[in-house]
């Protein structure tokens, strides 16, 4: 009975002895072609669909907390006293309070809504991170006012390229609250600086975003004493958002609040991200299966091609399950051939999207202005794992059918 060792030394003489019959050969080469590109564009897409995900959610905590703790009534009156004890909950690294509220921003080129959030700037610097978005300006202006008595505004990139505004001109916000007077309603104005512009590379947020300190808002939208919209907690790890919620759910049970985390907030988004990287994985893994279709062809076409050689080697005493491994290492060697050049093609491709990053998108119409990719471990194994699965089960058809050769009927004219 033959050994493993030279079991492959059969099947790798079978498949060098391919070039020399044409029209298997060009079946194989087809085969070896369509795991090389399953794989390369597996590979890439992926890639593509996780730095996309990965780099809308920087976005997004990069604009918003990883932690909102909100008001049940409207509001929260006793902030310092949340935020003191938020503070206190393991894994909790920042919290800052926040004012949010929609108001008019009006200049000497237009009027646009805006939503506008009032910070402060000194703790919001631990929460959020507006200031590696600074285009111009920096996050701590916000808290210095010019001779007269302005307060400064930090607005988006396309708002102020819309608006025609630059750092040091006068804008004006139209609050909603106003009051009422024997005219009617009146809308309360008060004029602003802008301090700086910022750029997310988020259309949305770039074009209807404005950042004010905490006492700015409150003055506008009259608020009184210490009143916040809700407070912002950043904490260690993104992806405990939910255990640390928990956390702060049980510590503020006393006070009228509750607690949301950035994965609720956005769970539609990222499910249907999550499920668009599943189907893309699945369609894409087809085109391996056409490339092990041809490793069927492949084999079938060599076991009708060397039908002798196995009735010879059955007739020394191979047995079946030897001449079925064979065929089985055979087809493997070609999906490990095909599986190495879709790595050597598609690793390369996405790192060299990922670093020139060539491909542009229109900023307004997707969320990023570039196309990102990230390269992941456990995916570039699965991937692998997924390819020589598929090869390996092509194998096993000819395998069987090679086993099954009966050494008689093979040599009776021979």
């Amino acid at each position: 009975m033959p050994s493993h060792r030279f079991e492959v030394f059969v099947a790798l003489r079978y498949l060098f002895a391919l070039r020399k019959q044409s029209f298997i050969s060009v079946i194989s080469i087809c085969a070896v072609c369509g795991v090389a590109l399953g794989v390369a564009a597996l590979i890439v897409v992926i890639g593509v669909m996780n730095g996309f995900s990965k780099d809308l959610r920087d976005k997004i905590l990069g604009v918003n907390a990883h932690v909102i703790i909100s008001s049940l009534a409207g509001g929260i009156r006793e902030s310092a006293v949340v935020a003191e004890a938020a503070a206190q909950t393991p894994e909790v690294v920042g919290v800052t309070p926040f004012i949010y509220s929609e108001v008019m921003l009006s200049s000497p080129d237009g009027v646009k809504g805006v939503v506008l959030r009032g910070i402060e700037p000194r703790t919001a610097e631990q929460v959020l991170s507006l200031s590696k978005d600074m285009v111009q300006g920096k996050v701590s202006d916000l808290a210095e006012e010019d001779p007269d008595g302005r307060p400064g505004v930090i607005i988006g990139s396309e708002l102020a390229k819309r608006l025609a505004l630059s750092p040091g001109m006068q804008v004006s916000l139209l609050s909603p609250s106003g009051r009422q007077t024997a005219a009617g309603f009146q809308p309360k104005i008060r004029n602003f600086l802008v301090r700086g512009t910022f750029r997310t590379g988020m259309y949305e947020y770039d074009s209807t975003l404005g950042y004010v300190t905490v006492d700015a808002a409150r003055d506008l939208l009259g608020y009184k004493g210490d009143f916040v919209s809700g407070l912002e907690v950043r904490i260690k790890d993104v992806d405990r958002a939910e255990q640390v919620s928990q956390s702060l759910r049980k510590r503020l049970t006393g006070f009228p609040v509750y607690v949301r985390n950035w994965q609720e907030m956005n769970a539609n988004l990222f499910a249907a991200l999550k499920l668009e990287k599943t189907a893309m994985f699945i369609i894409l893994a087809m085109i391996v299966l056409v490339g092990s279709f041809s490793i069927v062809n492949t084999l079938v076409m060599l076991v009708m091609q060397k039908t002798k050689d196995i009735a010879i080697l059955m007739s020394l005493g191979a047995e079946p399950a030897s001449i079925s491994r064979i065929f089985m290492f055979q087809g493997t060697f070609i999906g490990v051939i095909g599986t190495v050049l879709g790595y050597a093609l598609g690793v390369p491709a996405g790192l060299l999207l990922k670093k020139y990053q060539f491909i542009k998108l229109p900023s307004d119409v997707y969320p990023v202005d570039y196309l990102p990719v990230r390269l992941e471990a456990l995916d570039l194994t699965l991937i692998g794992l997924a390819a020589l699965a598929l090869c390996f089960l092509s194998t096993l058809y000819p395998a069987r059918r090679a086993a099954a050769l009966n050494p008689s009927d093979a040599l009776r004219y021979e």
